[in-house]
């Protein structure tokens, strides 16, 4: 596997054991700061192609306005991104993950910290897009709407407090699960530590509510090309007893792109008819 690759926002590739972070900055000590997260993957015609690019930098833009932090060097960014993929080997690693990030900086002051980081994609999310993956539904604690109306909890936010996240993904994985979707104390589906849920109920793609949901631009894909396939999605307030009854599901982040769901807490689920047109949509 490739070593990763860091850009500063100059457009200077840095060796990635060199520091740039002070050991006070609050990215680190408090997980104060914000990320996106883009595919990079060489193109039929060998071409890199950074996925979803400028949506992503949009997020960035507002995720980092919803902490109140500094409005990110958008053009710094694309010069870091440029860099970045000038300098990777597609031939030895074909799809990567380009993660900007964004912090307040150091606590005792001197303004935001900010890289792209560039690291090959994994392969397990390279193997979940075939094989698709096992759930498990845990509890997150609160409703969606009930976090959308708590700007203090960050909704619709990338930020770099995603301990709660990794956490659940960590119990799934030793429960014998691939992955995760939250469920509300009401009992509504949410969303993935890292994904979004999409569901297919007699022929309708549904997906939840996005109260209180980071925005995916994954899901804003599919939702744009799905009439191309005769498709919609619609947002609804889903249940655990729609999904275990669904013709089909899926899970949706922008690295794996797209993963059936095979099973849900060990029941398994049928193969949507709708699989390959997704898979087509999304260029899975």
């Amino acid at each position: 596997m490739s070593a990763p690759l860091l850009a500063l926002l100059d457009g200077s590739i840095v060796d990635v054991a060199h520091p740039i972070i002070r050991a006070d900055d609050l990215g680190v000590v408090r997980g104060d700061g914000v990320f996106d997260a883009t595919l990079v993957r060489s193109g039929a015609d060998g071409a890199p192609h950074v996925r979803d690019r400028e949506a992503h930098l949009d997020r960035l833009e507002r995720s980092a306005e919803i902490l109140q932090l500094p409005a990110p060097d958008r053009a710094g960014f694309d010069r870091a991104i440029d860099a970045l993929v000038a300098a990777w080997d597609f031939g030895a690693e074909p799809e990567a993950i380009i993660r900007l990030v964004l912090t307040r900086g150091a606590e005792s002051g001197g303004g935001a910290t900010a890289f792209a980081l560039m690291a090959p994609l994994g392969a397990s999310a390279i193997a979940e897009r075939q094989r698709g993956v096992a759930i498990t539904l845990l509890g997150r604690g609160h409703d969606g709407d009930e976090v959308a109306a708590m700007p203090w909890l960050l909704p619709g936010a990338k930020s770099l407090s995603y301990s709660i996240n990794m956490a659940a993904k960590r119990h799934a994985a030793q429960h014998g699960f691939d992955d995760v979707v939250f469920v509300s104390p009401a009992g509504a589906l949410l969303e993935g530590p890292t994904s979004t849920l999409v569901v297919d109920r007699g022929g309708r793609l549904l997906t939840p509510r996005q109260d209180g949901i980071l925005a995916s631009i994954t899901l804003e894909h599919l939702t744009r090309d799905a009439p191309a396939e005769g498709l919609d999605v619609a947002f609804e307030t889903l249940s655990p007893d729609d999904l275990r009854a669904s013709d089909g599901a899926w899970l949706l982040s922008s690295g794996r792109l797209l993963a059936r769901v095979t099973s849900v807490d060990g029941q398994p689920l049928p193969v949507s008819p709708h699989d390959p047109a997704l898979r087509r949509l999304l260029d899975v």
